[in-house]
């Protein structure tokens, strides 16, 4: 089922959000993507006004309560105003270097601004490779919890710099990368700001086109839908907006793609404004992340855990701390997927390890407070994060 609405337009006051955006509302971590041509002039250059503005936003969702990570293009048109070019290169070394230099000065505005508010701007540049490879993604997911907590805005972009087979190791464009890192992030949602207004009901170049302002499904009508408009600086386009949207609705996450332009878009949509196109999440849908850990997998080694430990996990909610583990089987490293078993012998849960085996042996049955003074050092509390541990 799809509902439109007038391209561009919201209703509403925000007091009151309706169920349908309280999947949007509700979610307490925001993973905002923004496009080149949100964040760039006429010229293709860099609009230090708008990247200021999206700041601004930023810093008023956490005000409201939200932990936010941006995902931002815009190095290569950045590094293009940088270094006075008039058009985007064609060929990828040159693209890699426009966009080393673009990406510095980008984080140099997104930090600037959040200074004025006590805010930090973190950089981080990934490859595919950092959420293919269990022990990357553990490392990333970790990294942008501990960012979270600390305060921190964390800004990921794609690293072109490094990136060379494009085929292999890149993204293709940051909308994937944007889902993908929203896929990591528990209790999230994922908001598109883009050059257009939301999925419309036709070509939104034909008479009538309307903003569809709620998809519940996204089956084989609403992909017929799909425009894609490539320009010369944005990577993305509808279909991969549509395609993210998918891969998230089907995780159990919502998902909104909005015009970035839009006065104070974000504060709106956070306020349960109707604006844009709204993706809702799936019913009974395991977040991706879990689903991942617990079918995808098969798991590298074993823990067995005592009564306490298995039913804490049982009620959901808790993570597996060293005193609640009795025995390790098998060679598993540390990101690896372990299957978590009862004193019965029946697995319970499956989750990614972070400890290798031969570590969780040693701080086996332990307080997590001497986990330093056995291993020399105490990079995690947990044996196994609630957030990356999957009740079978």
């Amino acid at each position: 089922m799809t509902t439109p609405h007038d391209s561009g337009a919201a209703t509403g006051d925000g007091a009151t959000p309706s169920a349908d955006r309280q999947a949007l509302t509700d979610a307490s971590t925001w993973v905002v993507k923004v496009g080149s041509r949100s964040l760039t002039d006429e010229s293709g250059r860099l609009d230090l006004d708008q990247v200021a503005n999206l700041a601004n936003q930023l810093v008023a969702l956490c005000q409201l309560g939200k932990q936010v990570i941006l995902v931002s293009s815009g190095a290569v048109a950045s590094g293009m105003g940088k270094l006075g070019l008039k058009s985007r290169p064609t060929d990828l070394a040159t693209l890699q270097a426009v966009a080393a230099i673009g990406q510095a000065h980008l984080i140099q505005v997104y930090e600037k601004t959040f200074a004025t508010h006590s805010k930090h701007a973190a950089q981080i540049l990934l490859t595919a490779t950092e959420l293919d490879d269990r022990v990357a993604y553990l490392n990333v997911r970790n990294t942008l919890s501990r960012l979270l907590e600390l305060g921190a805005i964390p800004i990921i972009n794609e690293n072109d710099s490094v990136a060379v087979d494009e085929l292999k190791t890149t993204f293709g464009d940051n909308d994937r990368l944007a889902g993908m890192v929203a896929g990591l992030m528990h209790d999230s949602a994922l908001v598109i700001l883009s050059d257009v207004h939301g999925l419309y009901d036709r070509d939104p170049q034909a008479p009538g086109a309307i903003v569809l302002s709620t998809v519940s499904k996204i089956d084989e009508s609403v992909e017929e839908l799909v425009r894609d408009r490539k320009t010369g600086i944005s990577k993305g386009g509808m279909a991969s907006k549509l395609t993210t949207a998918k891969f998230l609705i089907h995780s159990g996450q919502a998902a909104a793609i909005a015009w970035g332009r839009e006065p104070d878009v974000l504060i709106r949509l956070a306020r349960g404004q109707v604006l844009g196109t709204l993706f809702l999440p799936q019913p009974k849908s395991l977040v991706s992340r879990k689903r991942w850990i617990g079918f995808s997998t098969k798991p590298s080694g074993s823990i067995s855990v005592d009564e306490g430990a298995s039913a804490a996990m049982k009620r959901g909610g808790c993570s597996l701390l060293a005193i609640g583990v009795r025995d390790v089987f098998g060679e598993f490293g540390k990101g690896d997927i372990i299957s978590v078993l009862d004193p019965g012998g029946n697995e319970i849960a499956r989750g990614l390890s972070n400890y290798n085996a031969t570590q969780v042996k040693m701080i086996r049955g332990c307080h997590s407070d001497r986990i330093e003074q056995i291993l020399g050092q105490c990079p995690y509390q947990e044996i196994i994060h609630r957030d990356n541990l999957t009740v079978m």
